[in-house]
């Protein structure tokens, strides 16, 4: 078994916001996070790929390929976007950095295993001291 990892980047906007909660609670428990104008991260996604080596390319997987799969699913959707508003996968969802990686691992899972290797972790960094590993459920 081998580990193989892709760096993208995305900048996207949220707010963090409970509507069956009071805005004193929101803003006790988010803090700035709970801005009612939103606010923006550069974030910093790591995809890792787990798998054996092909023989005849001595490759776990292309990267070429393994970058369309998370430009298409992810990027796309996410990059320069209120993550709140205006991506699909995150609708009804609360846009913490935790439910963010659970989503993006959801919506790489099966392409990636398409592929023929496994998806073994999803690595967010929200900020340059603010990061989430997800390893699947």
């Amino acid at each position: 078994m081998i580990f193989i990892t892709r760096r993208e980047r995305f900048n996207a906007a949220h707010k963090l916001y409970r509507e069956d909660w009071s805005v004193e609670k929101n803003n006790d428990t988010f803090g700035k996070c709970a801005n009612p104008n939103w606010h923006g991260h550069n974030y910093e996604l790591f995809v890792t790929i787990k798998g054996g080596i092909n023989p005849e390319t001595g490759f776990v997987i292309d990267l070429k390929d393994l970058k369309k799969i998370i430009i298409a699913n992810v990027i796309d959707p996410l990059d320069h976007k209120n993550i709140n508003l205006d991506v699909d996968f995150m609708k009804g969802k609360l846009a913490s950095t935790e439910i963010l990686a659970v989503e993006i691992w959801n919506q790489l899972e099966q392409p990636i295993k398409q592929l023929g290797v496994a998806l073994h972790r999803i690595k967010l960094f929200e900020t340059e001291n603010n990061y989430v590993e997800y390893f699947g459920a």
